[in-house]
């Protein structure tokens, strides 16, 4: 597709067109990476972050969020947990750090996840941008996917939704680096942003194509309360962001066809069955939080994220029972690697 046909798709509002775009995108999804949904169990680490971004809830100046950072031992655990539920993969995400406590931190807890599991545990990490030499080091370690959004690839929008200091060119570097390092590489974009227009959107899905990204995390802007761009509160309509994050995923699935593409958490902050709706509109990966209950009042990126009263084991069977009220089965006990990664190796 090209950006006037990507325009003209996320363009659907009528009801029984939308409905033929999903199915068309599901039937895709069947086709290319089949009726598995893979689990990645996320431990939100830490909320201190160095990065100040102007839509996030723990942006570094944000007074009103009392910090944490587990300790490694909380780590482990929480990620064996995950293992012995037969989850094939976590997420270790924390708010962005480049001191060389937390990287030497970062790099103890891989290898000895990748000891006490004999290397069955997937293991990505989404923990902003740092240094290649970092990069190859948590690599070596053990993780094999990295997860850095750029939530939104115009430079001009990026410059409204950041601080001076914050580079989308540093940011897509980063993902270059982690690329050569051999990498299963995600990125994904907010959906609703203030002044985003949807040629911004089908620019977004061109560089994803462009990049050759293997994985692709998407989700609706929801306003966080102690943010600048709570401004924006009166004027973001989040029905309309939920809808429109649905068609961003559906035409991915069609366009990119073989990606990974994560129905995000947040697609449920608005609608009781959105990650369900993300499933059925292309996407394959859950990404059901693992984080100890004490901390997660602590992790909100925005407001009404849902699931913060439930502990991992309550989490697990509500998801189990979402998957299978839409007919879908739980890759248990795999990774679910991205198929467009392999691809990928397989043409280097």
């Amino acid at each position: 597709m090209n950006k006037k046909e990507i325009i003209s798709l996320l363009s659907i509002d009528n009801e029984a067109e939308l409905q033929q775009l999903f199915d068309k995108a599901y039937a895709t999804k069947l086709q290319y990476v089949g009726k598995k949904v893979y689990f990645r169990g996320i431990i939100e680490i830490s909320n201190i972050c160095i990065k100040n971004c102007y839509y996030c809830g723990i942006r570094r100046d944000n007074r009103e969020l009392e910090r944490y950072e587990m300790d490694s031992e909380e780590v482990i655990e929480a990620a064996l947990w995950a293992y012995d539920q037969r989850y094939g993969s976590i997420v270790i995400q924390s708010g962005e750090r480049e001191d060389s406590r937390f990287i030497e931190k970062i790099t103890k807890i891989l290898r000895e996840l990748k000891s006490r599991t004999s290397g069955r545990l997937g293991i990505t990490l989404s923990l902003g941008e740092q240094k290649k030499e970092v990069y190859k080091e948590w690599f070596d370690a053990g993780a094999h996917r990295y997860l850095l959004r750029v939530e939104t690839t115009n430079e001009e929008l990026y410059k409204k939704c950041h601080p001076a200091d914050h580079s989308l060119e540093q940011r897509i570097t980063c993902l270059e680096a982690l690329k050569e390092l051999g990498y299963q590489v995600g990125t994904g974009v907010l959906i609703g942003l203030p002044d985003q227009t949807l040629e911004d959107l089908a620019e977004d899905i061109l560089f994803f194509h462009k990049h050759d990204i293997d994985m692709i995390g998407m989700g609706p802007y929801i306003v966080h309360n102690n943010t600048p761009f709570n401004r924006f509160k009166t004027t973001t309509d989040n029905e309309r962001n939920l809808q429109l994050a649905l068609k961003m995923i559906a035409v991915t699935r069609i366009f990119l066809r073989n990606v990974n593409i994560a129905s995000t958490t947040a697609l449920q902050a608005i609608s009781p069955v959105g990650r369900e709706l993300g499933l059925k509109a292309g996407a394959n990966i859950i990404m059901p939080v693992i984080t100890d209950i004490k901390y997660r009042l602590q992790y909100l990126l925005y407001e009404g994220k849902p699931c913060l009263d439930e502990n991992a084991d309550q989490c697990r069977d509500c998801l189990e029972n979402r998957i299978r009220s839409i007919e879908e089965e739980i890759g248990y006990n795999e990774w679910g690697d991205s198929h467009h990664f392999m691809e990928r190796k397989d043409r280097e």
